[in-house]
């Protein structure tokens, strides 16, 4: 009998040929939708569900059960395109430099075990190529911490080699901490003024150290099936407490691929993946898919939530997609579903 992974990818690949042979039916459902069921029955996920905005409107679907359209739900790494936009408008308002060191911001802090915070710019934060050792390596993404109690662990690591793309949740923790130096507010209040007050997300926070979701939420699970509903948000901090919407992520997407946050100057440095290698821009990093189209956007995980967004150069076309436990069991439905939604529907 083949192996499970072989039958994933045969499924695809018939559940795509079938809609792409259904000529020019104007009824054919999108082809994300059609496949959101896969992160259920092979994802092995409670639920899942996706929310698509583009020129014609929105498209919501779900599969399984414990998943509303208007759920609050834990973000994980995408805090990190939030905590990045904020810092590349303190840099367009000239209030930082991203070639300045970190030790101008934060002096004395980024130092021990062969780490230098005067050889590491804010640049190198945002690309991760600073080399800084990730602390949730050490904590599993389960501990509290404070801000300075997650530097100080990263701190008791060698860094890796500097330039050298190398993702760490060390690098937006100490981002964090500069926008809170820089303003004198914390990056959730910085974030709240710039980008979540202005854009109308009602359904974004930053929840500090509550432990409880905001209503209305469903429920979190971990892999292991065990309720994670109710976590610490600073087992991530600056690095990944966000609680959002599926919507409220699609507008933010759009508006900010779509040139209303930042400058033309700035959010072209924020695509700028050459620092990284091609890996990473500041915040944001490319997908290239099969037909040539390449999205931007970032996942996030954290205990009981995967939640990934992706958008186009032009933020026109955004989709963003989760399911309420930790992981895909398969890798593959994720650059599936993607290639589903932004490549051409017929060939």
């Amino acid at each position: 009998m083949p192996p499970p992974r072989s039958l994933l990818v045969v499924a695809v690949a018939l559940l795509l040929l079938e809609l792409a042979t259904a000529g020019s039916r104007a009824t054919v459902n999108p082809p994300s939708q059609a496949l959101l069921p896969l992160l259920v029955s092979r994802g092995k996920a409670p639920a899942a569900a996706l929310l698509a905005r583009d020129t014609d409107g929105s498209r919501y679907a779900s599969a399984g059960t414990g998943i509303s359209r208007d759920d609050r739900f834990r973000a994980g790494s995408v805090t990190k395109t939030f905590v990045a936009t904020v810092v590349l408008q303190l840099a367009a308002e000239h209030r930082l430099s991203l070639s300045a060191p970190v030790e101008r911001y934060l002096p004395g802090l980024v130092r021990g075990a062969g780490n230098d915070g005067r050889a590491l710019t804010l640049r190198s934060l945002l690309t991760h190529t600073s080399g800084l050792y990730d602390f949730t390596r050490d904590t599993g993404g389960t501990v509290p911490l404070t801000a300075l109690e997650a530097v100080r662990l990263a701190l008791t690591h060698p860094p890796a080699d500097r330039g050298r793309y190398a993702y760490s949740n060390t690098n937006y923790v100490l981002l964090g901490l500069v926008v809170d130096r820089v303003t004198g507010h914390s990056y959730a209040a910085e974030a709240e003024r710039r980008i979540i007050a202005p854009l109308r997300l009602a359904g974004t926070s930053f929840p500090g150290s509550l432990t409880a979701l905001p209503s209305p939420h469903g429920r979190a699970y971990a892999s292991d099936g065990s309720d994670v509903t109710d976590l610490d948000p600073r087992v991530a901090g600056a690095s990944g407490e966000l609680v959002t919407t599926l919507a409220d992520l699609d507008r933010f997407y759009s508006a900010l691929l779509g040139g209303a946050l930042l400058p033309p100057r700035l959010l072209r440095e924020m695509l700028d993946t050459r620092a990284a290698h091609g890996s990473y821009g500041m915040g944001l990093f490319p997908t290239r898919l099969p037909c040539g189209v390449t999205v931007w956007g970032h996942d996030g995980r954290i205990s009981g939530s995967y939640v990934r967004t992706a958008t186009t150069v032009d933020g026109r076309h955004t989709l963003t997609f989760r399911v309420n436990t930790t992981t895909l069991t398969d890798p593959a439905l994720e650059p599936a579903l993607l290639s589903a939604e932004f490549c051409p529907r017929y060939q």
